[in-house]
């Protein structure tokens, strides 16, 4: 069957027109001529039956269509040169993984581990990318994604499965400089010391007070960071306590720079999955991943 899609060198054109919104750029980038472009432009315009760009006092803009089109454009390009580039370097061997993740995760409990995976399939790349929140798979390039979420959330990405990797367990912690003379304190002088949030778990903190049958008026209040790498940085230079995952912070509290605050951990209301497109046949290279990533959780 012969597929309708405009030739490589068109949509080569178009891309790099779309990203600069200038004909006369992209042909700089390019290497060729502006008239070049422009044809190159009017033939996809007359292939699609769809306006792209529209003429302005300084050149062109995308239209509405276009700047939708060159959106699926841009990531579809980009998918072909990492598996070109993939290709190349495995001259035709192995096989690549693109996870999306968490991450701190990703940094300071996948990465550790990946040297094992590298050492019993060298053949195999795995790239990684973050993603905070669920996504369309259909609208990513990724096999699968390390996420970390409630049982609910998870079963509301929509199109996906999910594999169950671990419990999370947080405990407050700080830098020892903010408490009397660096030990622990109760749950009640937690909750006058300034308290470090993370953005994507505004009522972490609250949760933690409730466990604890302590009233904490000012639990929603502090500094808001989106990653728990920043988080853990902000508690180890003394700006607050923070409620972290123990597995995300074991290298600081080893060294000393955090301590645990109070050695009250939560459980059990956030937890660590692999999430994959919802489809028959996950293919080999992906279960095999997967098989080694829960034999990694199972031993901690």
């Amino acid at each position: 069957m012969r597929r309708k899609i405009p030739p490589m060198q068109t949509l080569v054109c178009f891309d790099a027109a779309a990203r600069h919104e200038s004909y006369t750029r992209a042909a700089q980038e390019l290497s060729l001529t502006q008239s070049a472009v422009s044809r190159q432009i009017g033939a996809l315009e007359s292939f699609l039956g769809v306006p792209l760009f529209r003429r302005t006092r300084h050149g062109v803009a995308l239209t509405q269509s276009g700047a939708a089109y060159a959106r699926q454009i841009s990531r579809r390009l980009e998918a072909m040169e990492r598996d070109t580039l993939d290709a190349m370097a495995r001259q035709g061997e192995g096989g690549s993984l693109s996870l999306a993740a968490v991450p701190t995760f990703a940094t300071r409990w996948l990465v550790p581990r990946l040297p094992d995976f590298a050492k019993r399939h060298p053949d195999v790349v795995v790239h990684i990318e973050t993603r905070t929140r669920p996504f369309l798979f259909a609208d990513a390039e990724f096999d699968a994604a390390l996420y970390a979420g409630t049982p609910a959330q998870v079963q509301s990405w929509a199109g996906t499965r999910a594999l169950l990797l671990m419990h999370e367990d947080v405990v407050p912690v700080c830098s020892p400089t903010l408490l009397p003379r660096g030990k622990p304190v109760t749950p009640a002088a937690v909750a006058k010391l300034p308290l470090l949030q993370q953005s994507t778990r505004p009522d972490g903190w609250r949760q933690w007070f409730d466990a604890q049958q302590v009233d904490a008026p000012n639990a929603r209040g502090g500094p808001r960071y989106e990653l728990f790498s920043i988080l853990a940085a902000a508690a180890s230079h003394g700006l607050g306590v923070a409620l972290m995952p123990t597995m995300l912070v074991e290298d600081e509290l080893a060294r000393g720079e955090l301590v645990v605050a109070c050695a009250r951990p939560l459980s059990g209301r956030r937890n660590y999955y692999l999430v994959t497109p919802e489809r028959a046949d996950a293919g080999a290279l992906l279960q095999l991943f997967s098989d080694w990533l829960a034999a990694q959780a199972r031993a901690g």
